[in-house]
């Protein structure tokens, strides 16, 4: 792949060399390498991971193909992957159509916990891809809580995240990788259920159950930009950055003092609006008009319907709304901002599931 050069002000331009790599290689244990007394299973492990909604990043300009990290905030949803995992004497087996990313980081939890034998992998997941919710993240959490399982849990759930997040690619058209670009926002909220507040460098700031009584309605508005390859790295890593030069201390302000104490009261409607205000604000705003001002206006009438909670995941273009009206209320409001639900489900406030537990 060519050079790439990264601007986020007029003292700010990085050049990155986005050179593929064979699954396998550039492996980052994070310091949890070491000799673990494994138990291996004799029966296949079956692991079930929620989707997630990625609200923002709170700082672009800390997040980099080298560095995950960058804050963030994102809760997970009822809309679940699931892997089944299966120790076997060598090789590494998998049924599932991106290959090369599960078979990488079978290579890292190979490499941290020193197991020799092989795995057998089978993978089913929401197959909605690139448009915010998060199928890769969800896709390696399963099959790393499939594996550490298989192993004997020689791992915890947040070295699992953390391997996560310091090994994340995505494939290149030849079967290679490429590092990715990782807040650490959808495995938090995908491990632990609820909302989750990230900050630099893959920590946790925290994390909270909420609207256990509220559904939450997915909407996929129609666009033509490209959430994925070198328009999603173009807008994340240019423009975005420009725009959170400007607004990043707001933002972190936003999600301190008003964010966070509303998540504790369960306060939907407050939520909303703070998300509803960061929308405008920094690489948020970026993201969305990435996929048009359209997408503002959809947001718009859906608030000025009455639904509480409204915002984009992501790099779009999917809208989530989580709101305590009833389905008929919804479908009138969403049909008047000429938009159609493309899926109705609800908060995930549990995580990561092994079946059976």
């Amino acid at each position: 792949m060519a050079k790439i050069m990264i601007r986020g002000g007029d003292l700010d331009l990085v050049e990155y060399d986005f050179s593929p790599f064979d699954v396998g290689e550039n492996i980052n244990t994070s310091g949890f390498s070491k000799n673990y007394d494994l138990n291996i299973s004799k029966k296949p492990i079956e692991v079930k991971v929620p989707a997630r909604i990625h609200l923002t990043v709170l700082d672009m300009n800390r997040f980099s193909p080298d560095r995950p990290g960058g804050g963030g905030l994102g809760f997970a949803v009822q809309i679940y992957t699931t892997a089944v995992v299966e120790c076997t004497d060598n090789g590494i087996e998998i049924d599932y159509s991106r290959k090369p990313i599960v078979r990488h980081f079978a290579e890292v939890i190979k490499k941290v916990t020193g197991y020799t034998g092989g795995f057998k992998i089978c993978i089913h997941d929401h197959d909605k891809k690139h448009v915010g919710l998060g199928s890769t993240g969800s896709v390696m959490l399963a099959i790393g809580h499939g594996m550490n399982q298989a192993l004997g849990c020689p791992l915890t759930s947040e070295e699992i995240r953390l391997l996560i997040g310091n090994n994340y690619v995505e494939e290149t058209t030849d079967g290679r990788i490429i590092p990715g670009f990782e807040t650490g926002v959808g495995p938090a909220a995908a491990t632990y259920g609820g909302m989750a507040v990230m900050g630099d460098e893959l920590s946790l700031v925290c994390h909270h159950s909420f609207g256990h009584e509220h559904s939450v309605y997915i909407i996929i508005p129609p666009t033509e930009a490209d959430a994925a390859g070198e328009e999603e790295f173009n807008v994340l890593m240019n423009r975005a950055r420009t725009l959170d030069y400007r607004d990043r201390e707001l933002k972190a302000y936003l999600v301190l003092m008003d964010l966070i104490p509303a998540l504790l009261k369960n306060d939907i409607k407050k939520l909303g609006d703070i998300i509803w205000e960061i929308d405008f604000r920094g690489s948020k705003r970026a993201e969305v008009e990435h996929n048009s001002f359209e997408i503002y206006h959809y947001m718009s009438k859906l608030r000025e319907g009455g639904l509480e909670f409204v915002a984009m995941s992501s790099v779009g273009p999917s809208i989530a709304i989580i709101t305590s009206k009833n389905s008929e209320d919804v479908e009138k409001i969403v049909s008047g901002a000429g938009l159609k639900i493309a899926l109705k489900t609800k908060i995930d406030n549990t995580g990561v599931r092994i079946i059976p537990e």
